[in-house]
């Protein structure tokens, strides 16, 4: 079979207009494949200063009414403290490409998290393989940085300050490096089509994924992309269900943008192969400035959502961890 006769059986499968039989199978291999533990991921969003322009991001550097932050290396190491004493077991370190913090800074700060007894995953952007080199001696397990979409023109409309190929090239050297490495992309993006979806499920295989964040487009009001509508929820769970069959054993989050447009769906999702979900613990003092696109956000009670995501896990019938 040609790589283009799997983008087409893919996109075909996308289209179905009854996909309730993907769906069991998916949830039949991610119970084979990784069991019905629900990982609970931290994620501690400590910069939003950002040096891309990307078109669909509320960080973007040209949106002038981001009112920035950077936070002190001691305020995210008592943030990770309070994360692991709460029980989770894994946080994210994630921020826009803000050079402030540079490889040796970011890898001084990992050492001492490292000390509460967390997993630490990073979420930086790019950088030159020396500086991903230097975060994986200095203890970081896995990195995150997301494709958006594996279309090389849709990719150049709406990244100005990169390209796809050195995207693709970051990720496969994550992945030498031996980080355990995460990518992702977005459902809805203007000019998106099935077979599209079907080339990033792809790339995910390729590369070699060990995680996956599928999530829907929401529209920033401070972004050339306002007006467009959010992507599909249907669609994005179709997307994660494929992406457990092509990667079995893989970690697939219910994102965070999937509960913004619909909490149900956030749920459901975790019936069509997804086994991970994350929780915000960024001090109340930033929370709402690291708005990639809007959502509304409560207080941050480390111990208290920890709790709640437990008890909606078991009410799932799955385990929390």
């Amino acid at each position: 079979m040609t790589l283009n006769d799997t983008v087409s059986g893919l996109a075909g499968l996308l289209a179905l207009q009854d996909f309730s039989p993907v769906y069991r199978e998916a949830d039949r291999v991610r119970r084979e494949a990784v069991g019905d533990v629900v990982h609970i991921r931290a994620i501690l969003e400590f910069s939003n200063h950002c040096r891309r322009q990307c078109r669909y991001c509320g960080l973007n550097s040209r949106n002038t009414a981001c009112d920035r932050y950077r936070m002190t290396p001691e305020e995210m190491v008592d943030s990770a403290r309070a994360a692991w004493e709460a029980g989770y077991k894994t946080i994210v370190l994630q921020s826009g490409e803000d050079p402030f913090f540079t490889s040796a800074l970011l890898g001084e700060i990992i050492r001492e998290i490292k000390r509460t007894g967390l997993a630490v995953t990073a979420s930086c952007g790019e950088m030159p393989r020396e500086d991903y080199a230097h975060l994986r001696a200095c203890g970081a397990d896995r990195y995150l940085l997301k494709h958006e979409t594996a279309d090389p023109v849709l990719y150049d409309s709406l990244h100005p300050c990169g390209t796809l190929s050195e995207r693709i090239a970051c990720l496969k050297t994550l992945k030498a490096l031996g980080f355990e490495t995460g990518s992702g992309f977005m459902i809805g993006l203007p000019g998106q089509t099935n077979e599209t979806v079907a080339r990033d499920l792809l790339l995910l295989r390729e590369i070699g994924c060990d995680m996956a964040g599928i999530g829907p487009f929401i529209p920033h009001p401070d972004t050339p992309l306002r007006d467009l509508p959010h992507g599909s929820t249907e669609l994005t769970k179709r997307a994660v269900a494929l992406a457990r069959l092509l990667l079995p054993k893989a970690n697939l989050p219910a994102t965070t943008s999937l509960g913004v447009i619909d909490g149900k769906e956030k749920n459901d999702v975790f019936s069509c192969g997804a086994n991970v979900i994350m929780r915000k613990v960024t001090p109340d003092a930033y929370k709402q400035k690291y708005e990639i696109y809007p959502a509304a956000l409560g207080h941050t009670d480390i111990k208290a959502e920890r709790a709640e995501l437990e008890n909606m896990i078991l009410g799932l019938g799955k385990i929390p961890q």
